[in-house]
C-alpha cells in the first residue's frame, strides 16, 4: 500500500501523479487538487480547469481576474 502525501491514509488504490518537480502519491483526486492545483489569485479557491492566467497570476474565473485589476478579459465572448 501507499501513504497520500496529503492527509496520510494508507490506502491500496492510491495513485502517483508526476510533475516536472517529481512524483506525489495521493489516495484521491481531492487531495491532489489540494496539492496541485493553483490558488486564484483573487479568491483563493483551488483552480480545476482552464482558469485566467495574466501578468504571472492564475485566477478562477474573469471576474476574479477583472476584480484584481487585470484588463481585457471575459469568461464568454
Amino acid at each position: 500500500m501507499a501513504r497520500c502525501e496529503v492527509c496520510g491514509n494508507d490506502y491500496d488504490k492510491a495513485f502517483q501523479v508526476i510533475t516536472a518537480d517529481g512524483g506525489h502519491t495521493f489516495d484521491s483526486f481531492e487531495c491532489a487538487i489540494h496539492r496541485l492545483a493553483p490558488a486564484c489569485g483573487h479568491c483563493g479557491v483551488r483552480v480545476v480547469g482552464h482558469g485566467v492566467e495574466a501578468d504571472g497570476a492564475v485566477y478562477c474565473c474573469a471576474s476574479c481576474a477583472l476584480s484584481a485589476g487585470v484588463a481585457g478579459v471575459r469568461d464568454r465572448a
